[in-house]
């Protein structure tokens, strides 16, 4: 059965569902194959009136009707979810809240689950998530290319081991509000040198957005792109001076470290 043919419902609806979802409609999925349960009335009205699929506070109705169970709700109300799920056999769970082990995970579904933790991030909402996915004990291969398939609607999907998911967590799922903070600063800068808020903002994003595709698509390390950039005692150097000076590189590095250690946090509570 290929992906455009299965039932995906979700626990949960908001912001990363709706971007999950918004990614499987624009790959082919029908409406009538997606189905979320919510409990929050404005995420649930939301979701029918953007999507036109079906919501429900049953979550049992949800996983009843549907082949692949994608857990969107927080960390915490996990438990809680699947206690209300009603039969869970023969079902594809894949989860994507941060730090809930797979081991964890499969306890909480039970019948010898099938189980995929995923990490996508926000970015998911443009249809650009970077996206780190790791097979349970009782999930087969076909369901880890499942997975890979859902997420790569949505962006990059990258197959990894369960014990670099912080790492993943750490980095891309956190990664897009460091990044966030390098536009605004760099956008203050542009107007501290006289440019408006909005000319300053826009050539700020589109310059982080041109050196990340220029990261991917040439293959070459990015500290030789910035050499390319740096002429013999121009603009750019001073610029990179300051940063060095400023410990740039050793903060962003520290705040993925951070938010890593965070996660691994997380799964052991």
């Amino acid at each position: 059965m290929t992906l455009t043919e299965q039932k995906i419902g979700f626990l949960g609806a908001g912001k990363m569902a709706s971007a999950i979802i918004k990614g499987l409609l624009e790959y082919g999925i029908m409406p009538d194959n997606i189905a979320a349960g919510e409990h929050w009335a404005p995420a649930a009205d939301a979701a029918r009136k953007e999507f036109g699929i079906y919501v429900t506070e049953n979550n049992a109705e949800v996983v009843k009707r549907s082949d692949i169970l994608i857990i969107a709700v927080k960390p915490k109300d996990i438990e809680g979810a699947l206690s209300t799920a009603g039969d869970t056999k023969n079902k594809l769970f894949i989860s994507i809240a941060a730090g809930i082990t797979i081991n964890n995970l499969e306890r909480m579904a039970g019948h010898n689950a099938r189980v995929i933790r995923a990490m996508p991030n926000i970015c998911a909402t443009v249809l650009q998530s970077a996206t780190g996915i790791s097979r349970g004990t009782n999930a087969t291969a076909e369901d880890a290319a499942v997975a890979m398939e859902i997420f790569s609607a949505i962006g990059v999907a990258m197959e990894i081991n369960e014990n670099l998911l912080d790492a993943v967590t750490g980095l891309s799922g956190s990664g897009p509000a460091f990044v966030f903070e390098v536009i605004e600063a760099m956008a203050d800068g542009g107007v501290y040198a006289g440019l408006d808020r909005g000319t300053a903002q826009t050539l700020a994003a589109q310059t982080v957005l041109g050196a990340a595709v220029m990261v991917i698509e040439s293959g070459v390390h990015p500290g030789a792109l910035k050499d390319m950039v740096c002429s013999p005692g121009g603009t750019t150097i001073e610029g990179v001076s300051v940063l060095e000076r400023r410990a740039a590189r050793s903060a962003f590095m520290d705040a993925v470290i951070a938010a890593a250690d965070k996660s691994e946090r997380l799964g052991k509570k």
